[in-house]
């Protein structure tokens, strides 16, 4: 069955109703889990009411298998300040030119928050779109172009770059490096980033490609620093979570 249209094109009145009963009880299945949520959750607000103090900002791509609280064990309103965008970037254009973004500066400006990590993921889709739109010829809806525009200057030397003997799924997981490393680089150049924060790079993994569980998170940059040797040596009690695809 096709999608029904917003603008014309009107459905008969029975499978126009079929459609909207289909959305209302996924959403009622919603409402179910976060009435679970707020029993649980309802005395965990208490000392958050006036303000909020989070130890960390996440930057992660907006990716219904990406869960950005539980990949760390996080059931504490207050700890993360989690931010999710198309391709996990810390950069917003602006009539200024491009900056870095709101939602990622406020809490290290604003509420004391000292380290940012910046979380990509394997089998990323907006790095493999950046990657097609590089290599080819791809026409999206123009909010989603637009986000692929801020990817394309940081991918770009990254796909030239491309080792040739590489199969697809291979250049595209190198690609989601390197795409956290740009905007690692971005933010640790920023003369708005506060001197006392702490940027790390990582990838998130679902799919098997590093090792491990999956659903294991992997350091790969650390500051501006990419050495897997150097960063194992700086930090030694989380070296077996350091690792990369892609040393160039």
């Amino acid at each position: 069955m096709n999608r029904p249209s917003r603008h014309g094109d009107h459905k008969p009145l029975c499978q126009a109703a079929d459609y909207r009963d289909s959305m209302h009880q996924t959403f009622v299945d919603l409402l179910s889990g976060n009435r679970a949520h707020a029993a649980a959750f309802d005395d965990r607000f208490d000392d958050l009411q006036a303000a909020q103090h989070p130890h960390t900002v996440t930057v992660c791509c907006s990716d219904s298998r990406v869960l950005q609280d539980h990949m760390w064990g996080n059931e504490d309103p207050g700890r993360i300040f989690t931010c999710g965008n198309i391709g996990n970037r810390v950069v917003q254009r602006t009539d200024e030119g491009d900056v870095v973004s709101g939602d990622v500066l406020y809490p290290l400006a604003h509420t004391g928050t000292e380290t940012a990590v910046i979380v990509g993921h394997t089998g990323c889709g907006a790095v493999t779109a950046t990657y097609d739109a590089l290599t080819g010829d791809v026409n999206d809806l123009p909010g989603i172009e637009g986000c692929l525009d801020l990817l394309k200057p940081h991918l770009e030397p990254g796909v030239e770059a491309l080792p040739d003997d590489l199969s697809r799924p291979e250049s595209i997981n190198r690609l989601v490096e390197y795409n956290v490393d740009r905007q690692v680089d971005v933010l640790v150049g920023s003369d708005d980033l506060p001197s006392d924060v702490e940027v790390i790079g990582a990838v998130y993994d679902f799919q098997d490609v590093y090792g491990g569980d999956r659903g294991e998170v992997h350091i790969v940059n650390v500051d501006g620093e990419r050495g897997v040797a150097d960063l194992q040596a700086a930090y030694p009690a989380i070296q077996d979570r350091i690792r990369r695809l892609w040393a160039y």
